[in-house]
């Protein structure tokens, strides 16, 4: 089996995040070389987005002690989780990580929407980059009683040896259930589904503003969906594609020409 050698744990909620924290102390558990790297502050929406903090031309990097991971090197930065894997490629934290897991979130990330999603923004970023990528998220839903992080964790670092058989630049987008039982949920490969749990809509245009609304997808998905199977209580796992070109459609006369001044 290709081990990975070095692992890179960020995510999209801030360095004091307990997911992040749970996250590393799995891999270190799970025998990994664990480096942590994560924003300052919370970071959620900033999709591959690589903006940072500068000043004087420089970004912040605090190296930070996180309570139960002695002796992992773990550090805060002032930039978005895309920035942090970028970065990371590029050996800010040491040799270039293997694999990046970026999570875990609180919440899902399901369906096309997770084209704006930090945590998922991170592991494209890693792939794009040569290395390979793992978004982990938790459905915790809006209020739970119980964040079962230990459970995300545990089927994060399951999925490591699978992801380490793929091709370098291969990107896994994973889902856990929040739950609680003795049942270890199984995993299931998931197409994305239309549209994300929630859906923003519009709710008030004024002269000077516009007003958001969150309301949950009334849009049946899919039964091989991610967001269906995750429903169903599966761990849904999806391969993600980085951006890439596509082939324009056959045009009689060619391209249009280019206009002229």
């Amino acid at each position: 089996m290709n081990q990975p050698k070095a692992v890179l744990i960020t995510n999209d909620d801030g360095i004091a995040s307990p997911g992040l924290h749970t996250l590393a102390a799995g891999a270190v558990a799970a025998g990994l070389k664990v480096t942590v790297a994560a924003p300052v502050t919370e970071a959620s929406g900033s999709s591959a987005s690589i903006t940072a903090v500068e000043k004087e031309g420089r970004i912040s990097i605090e190296r930070r002690e996180l309570e139960g991971l002695d002796g992992v090197a773990a550090y805060a930065v002032h930039g978005a989780p895309g920035f942090i894997a970028m970065i990371a490629a590029h050996g800010a934290f040491g040799d270039p990580p293997d694999v990046v897991l970026s999570g875990i979130n609180r919440g899902a990330n399901v369906g096309r929407a997770i084209l704006h999603s930090g945590t998922v923004g991170a592991a494209l970023t890693a792939g794009v980059n040569g290395g390979r990528g793992m978004a982990v998220s938790l459905d915790t839903g809006l209020d739970p009683a119980h964040f079962h992080w230990d459970l995300g964790a545990r089927l994060a670092t399951g999925l490591i040896p699978f992801l380490m058989e793929q091709e370098p630049g291969t990107v896994l987008n994973l889902n856990v259930p929040n739950s609680g039982g003795p049942a270890v949920p199984e995993y299931r490969p998931a197409t994305l589904a239309r549209f994300g749990i929630v859906q923003t809509t519009l709710a008030e245009r004024g002269q000077q503003h516009v007003r958001l609304s969150i309301a949950d997808t009334a849009e049946e998905p899919d039964p091989d969906s991610d967001a269906a199977l995750l429903a169903a209580g599966f761990a849904t796992v999806t391969a993600l594609q980085a951006v890439t070109g596509t082939a324009l459609p056959a045009l009689h006369h060619g391209l249009p020409q280019a206009p002229r001044s």
